[in-house]
């Protein structure tokens, strides 16, 4: 039985972009999401109550918090606090890896584990 679990992020389908986000594993307290970003496309500026750690797999991003911006191409590697405010754009396209920790952070499901 074969207990490590293995992705290629390079090959994984999101033919919608963001709009079709793929999760990859929630366990443990930690989920990871393998986002596409089509031409174009963004994450428009959002929070999270978890912290976010994010990987630039492909292509070239811009990452903007605050007064902070970013240039991500592929091997960068950037984290949020739990609710900081932020946004990923890419011009000509990219790939990126979410991982969320932990998850669910208090308040993501409102009344339900950490909800408020």
């Amino acid at each position: 039985m074969t207990r490590v679990k293995t992705w290629n992020l390079m090959e994984i389908d999101a033919p919608g972009g963001t709009v079709d986000p793929t999760v990859l594993m929630t366990d443990d307290g930690t989920r990871a999401i393998a986002i596409r970003l089509e031409p174009g496309q963004e994450l428009r500026d959002h929070q999270v109550r978890e912290r976010a750690w994010v990987v630039v797999v492909e292509g070239e991003v811009e990452i903007v918090s605050g007064d902070d911006r970013v240039s991500g191409r592929p091997g960068t590697l950037v984290t949020f606090d739990p609710r900081e405010r932020h946004a990923i754009a890419s011009a000509t396209g990219g790939r990126l890896l979410l991982i969320l920790a932990p998850w669910p952070g208090p308040g993501h499901y409102p009344g339900g584990p950490g909800g408020s």
